[in-house]
């Protein structure tokens, strides 16, 4: 028998997130012109933001392409940000390689088919409450938020709780 999720959050080192429905509600916003907006929750930029100071990787992974989500996700310290994925599984392998990192230490949240092959090869595939069945089929944990409403947040927060970070990272230089 496999760890629980509890035990695997003590390894985790990587979180990568995707956009539409992780991120955001899955929603979007469509203006007479075209472009499709996103609300994004500031929980969720926040502990990415801890995340990247308590020195884990953190890597977006979307088969959309925004540049307003991009810009939004650079302003947090996000440096690998691969949007317009063709091939998930392939961006995941190069990222894995580039950074020398264990599958086994990686978070993974996505909440629909495109992120369920991807999903597969990580230690700790998990999702938001609003999740498809398929993937909350094959995750070890599905959160209690709903995407773009604090689940990731909620990951972010586990993790570092559970290696002791997060509150020596709002105890240190954070209100």
């Amino acid at each position: 028998m496999g760890k629980s999720y509890k035990e695997i959050l003590n390894n985790i080192t990587t979180f990568i997130f995707d956009v539409d429905g992780v991120l955001t509600d899955s929603s979007v916003h469509v203006t007479p012109t075209g472009e499709m907006l996103r609300i994004m929750n500031i929980r969720d930029g926040f502990a990415m933001k801890a995340a990247i100071e308590s020195g884990y990787h953190v890597c977006i992974i979307s088969g959309g392409n925004n540049e307003g989500v991009r810009i939004r996700l650079q302003n947090l310290g996000i440096t690998d940000i691969h949007l317009a994925s063709p091939d998930k599984v392939a961006t995941f392998n190069e990222y894995i390689k580039q950074y020398k990192i264990n599958p086994e230490e990686v978070l993974y949240m996505g909440d629909d088919i495109p992120d369920y092959h991807v999903m597969q090869l990580v230690g700790l595939p998990v999702c938001p409450q609003d999740a498809s069945q398929e993937i909350k089929a094959i995750c070890k944990y599905i959160s209690h938020k709903k995407g773009g409403k604090g689940a990731v947040r909620e990951m972010i927060e586990q993790v570092m709780k559970v290696q002791g970070k997060w509150h020596m990272y709002y105890n240190g230089k954070h209100d």
